[in-house]
């Protein structure tokens, strides 16, 4: 008998997943305090982003992750001059030499290995694994760095822990967002297939196509074949910057994909999936999302202080997302939640 991919799970785990990312908080507060001395650049005069991101000789990437961190742990405001100021709880305890500082404190913890390490990823702006001779990143996949992706048991190890999240969110994303009427999903970097899969036991008339690395589809051909829609599911091999764009699609996925880029790609991938689309088709982001003022939900802020030392990536906010769908050509709806801090953007092709 077949698996069904369509039952939700009985008992929400979202808070499993805050409790496992909340190392990061002790991080990356800890870099803040002992490492880079931002509240003392703070206390001394407000600043916007760009001066402080130089200041600390910091790029881009690593900047917003820590500042909208910091923001979300109620540390750090921003003022209608986009200028950064300290919270009245940043300037009582964090400034060194108040009364009531207790930055030694938080210091006790400055040379931890995780916080060592920390501070490594946010001062060269690379992804664990990808500096040379390191081993090779994990999650991400790129001409040049080695990839746990491309060998055939890390792969398969890789693709199922991350499945453990998909698995649960499948059921409601596709509930919350049935795909009635369209005839062919392309599923890009899909993994295990599972969004698929959940949609095809939903619609008897949808097909599939799960796009991604060739060890990965090993997984995903297997799961197809265990839930019933293998008839209905084709695995096609490729990369998502390089290769042609499987075409015929009507509706495109890129479920969790885009948070693993920094943004030039994550505006190429939006264009090139544009580009493969009809007029009516859809391109459906699922994904967490930030705050538009970059300043939280503190589950988000901290998984993309994860995203960001383990992928190119970060989380992004929906207004960020809605920029990058209309400079490709596309019209954004609401957005719909879906589990675990997710929740799909949709965007149509006029």
């Amino acid at each position: 008998m077949a698996l069904a991919a369509t039952h939700s799970p009985r008992i929400d785990p979202t808070p499993l997943f805050e409790l496992f990312r909340g190392n990061h908080a002790t991080d990356l507060l800890t870099a803040a305090v002992s490492h880079l001395d931002i509240f003392s650049h703070l206390a001394a005069r407000p600043v916007d982003i760009v001066e402080l991101r130089s200041a600390l000789g910091l790029a881009e990437r690593p900047s917003v992750v820590l500042v909208t961190a910091l923001k979300a742990f109620g540390l750090i405001t921003e003022d209608a001059e986009g200028r950064l100021n300290l919270t009245a709880l940043a300037s009582e305890h964090l400034v060194p030499g108040g009364a009531f500082d207790v930055s030694g404190y938080v210091g006790l913890a400055a040379d931890s290995p995780s916080v060592q390490e920390m501070v490594e990823r946010l001062r060269t702006n690379r992804p664990a694994g990808a500096e040379p001779d390191a081993g090779g990143a994990a999650f991400i996949y790129r001409e040049g760095i080695e990839s746990a992706m491309e060998r055939e048991q890390s792969a398969r190890s890789l693709t199922l822990a991350l499945a453990g999240r998909a698995n649960n969110v499948a059921p409601v994303l596709s509930e919350r967002y049935p795909l009635d009427g369209a005839r062919l999903l392309l599923d890009v970097g899909g993994g295990t297939g599972i969004y698929s899969i959940a949609w095809l036991q939903r619609h008897a008339s949808l097909r599939a196509i799960v796009w991604d690395r060739p060890e990965v589809l090993k997984v995903a051909a297997e799961m197809a074949d265990a839930y019933g829609v293998s008839d209905r599911l084709e695995c096609v091999a490729g990369d998502m910057f390089r290769d042609p764009v499987p075409d015929g699609a009507d509706v495109i996925l890129l479920s969790n994909v885009l948070h693993d880029w920094d943004i030039a790609e994550c505006r190429a991938l939006v264009a090139r999936c544009a580009q493969g689309l009809g007029k009516g088709g859809k391109l459906l982001i699922h994904d967490v999302f930030l705050n538009d003022a970059l300043d939280g939900p503190l589950p988000v802020a901290l998984y993309s202080a994860a995203l960001f030392r383990l992928t190119e990536g970060r989380a992004y906010s929906a207004k960020e997302y809605r920029e990058w769908l209309r400079d490709a050509g596309l019209q954004p709806g609401a957005l719909v939640p879906t589990l675990i801090h997710c929740g799909v953007l949709p965007a149509e092709k006029a």
